[in-house]
């Protein structure tokens, strides 16, 4: 085959094409609590990688992104015929090649998750003070930008934003955190029109050409926090159409989150492919042609 493998993270790969573009593949591994687990979610990557094709077309009017095709036939006019086209095929983003910025950014709409841990010590997230008497799951006054350290492997680092202008530079750090409070807007808009409560989410930024760019996945079940509306309510455990219900099931077993985490069950892989899958028919797109 005639790509290099660039770069192999948790649940991506990441192939060169040439000096200016990558082929982003999305596997079926699963990553929970900085583990990748034993058993796959078939279809998954298929499901990933259409979700972030219909968000990068979306929000385009917000943001330039690094996508360039999703169709196989496109992408064999980059990388040639010498592939292994039954995997790459419907799992698989070409994109322009960008220097990454290495930071996670996180927008939350709701106080759950690390941040309701760090709320119930403190009252504050990521050094921003946040109103007393909260609830778990309660959506917040505004959405708040709390960023982390990117890390390929183990933790990473809840920053104050002042922190990350530190490094970064007032004028970067800023626009950067306009945009992605911006991009979580206009997709907690879009998907409460669809059922859907956008809890909290996670952008990658890179720079091209001088230009800041949205790079990685975007609005997918794997990078955010999607919630049932119709059965939402503050001071519960919301219904969710991501992972957490397989860390749910990771937390509720023997496991002691230290050594290599089980294997997961037929009904959580089944019940996580159903919830993805109900999460991607919920955005009503044309390009929604996944069967159950």
């Amino acid at each position: 085959m005639n790509l290099k493998l660039k770069h192999k993270g948790k649940v991506r790969e990441l192939y060169e094409v040439g000096d200016k573009y990558l082929l982003m593949v999305a596997s079926d591994r699963v990553s929970a609590f900085d583990f990748v687990l034993p058993t796959g979610i078939p279809r998954k990557g298929e499901i990933l990688s259409r979700i972030s094709v219909f968000w990068f077309e979306k929000t385009k009017h917000i943001v330039k992104n690094h996508f360039i095709a999703y169709d196989i036939e496109e992408i064999r006019k980059y990388i040639g015929s010498d592939f292994d086209e039954d995997y790459f095929k419907d799992r698989s983003m070409l994109v322009k090649k960008a220097k990454r910025i290495d930071f996670e950014c996180i927008v939350r709409g709701y106080i759950t998750g690390s941040g309701w841990k760090e709320y119930l010590k403190n009252q504050s997230v990521c050094g921003i003070k946040l109103p007393s008497g909260l609830k778990e799951a309660q959506k917040l006054p505004e959405p708040i930008f709390t960023p982390t350290t990117k890390a390929d492997v183990g933790h990473d680092e809840n920053i104050t934003f002042q922190e990350m202008r530190n490094i970064l530079g007032a004028k970067l750090a800023d626009e950067i955190k306009d945009k992605s409070i911006a991009l979580y807007k206009f997709g907690a808009q879009y998907l409460e029109k669809r059922g859907m409560l956008l809890a909290d989410t996670k952008f990658e930024f890179g720079i091209l050409n001088d230009e800041l760019m949205l790079i990685d996945e975007v609005l997918t079940p794997d990078s955010s926090r999607f919630w049932d509306k119709s059965s939402y309510a503050a001071g519960t455990n919301p219904k969710s159409y991501d992972k957490q219900f397989v860390r749910d099931w990771l937390k509720g077993s023997d496991w002691d989150g230290k050594s290599e985490p089980p294997q997961l069950p037929k009904e959580i892989v089944d019940g996580t492919l159903g919830r993805y899958l109900e999460a991607f028919d919920k955005l009503k797109t044309v390009e929604n042609n996944v069967s159950k």
